[in-house]
């Protein structure tokens, strides 16, 4: 799997890219549903840049794919963490998060993997944060 600079409008994109992928089919629904937000100039980039990272992300699944498309589209666990760690930055892993619930709703169908995946982003920011952010402690707190 390809890599992307740290926080760059690409890592963001292909996060946003597999949430459309990862029930096994790209839907026209999802894509305008991305189109109706928007969501390349969101990220940052031009409607041709988000396809080719759509297009990027494909070639890399169907690469390391050892089956059908639908297995192709399941990502491990180790690759998910790389991919999310390339999204440190809060702000954009709040709208990479946003587009993601935007396109997994478009077909107003929550597949399995859907929902797995988006516990997996979840679960790993918040994961991230909690041993990497200074958490502030509640008001009376005392620290021993």
């Amino acid at each position: 799997m390809r890599t992307y600079q740290t926080n760059s409008p690409q890592a963001a994109a292909r996060i946003v890219a597999l949430a459309m992928l990862v029930d096994g089919n790209l839907c026209k629904t999802e894509l305008d549903a991305l189109d109706g937000v928007d969501a390349h100039m969101q990220l940052g980039l031009l409607p041709a840049e988000l396809h080719a990272v759509v297009r990027a992300l494909c070639e890399d699944l169907l690469s390391t794919s050892h089956g059908s498309w639908g297995s192709a589209c399941r990502v491990d666990p180790d690759t998910l963490d790389a991919l999310m760690a390339e999204i440190e930055d809060p702000v954009l892993r709040a709208k990479v998060l946003r587009l993601c619930a935007t396109v997994i709703a478009a077909d107003e169908h929550l597949a399995e993997g859907e929902s797995a995946f988006l516990s997996a982003v979840v679960g790993h920011w918040r994961r991230y944060r909690d041993n990497v952010e200074p958490r502030s402690p509640r008001p009376g707190a005392e620290h021993v």
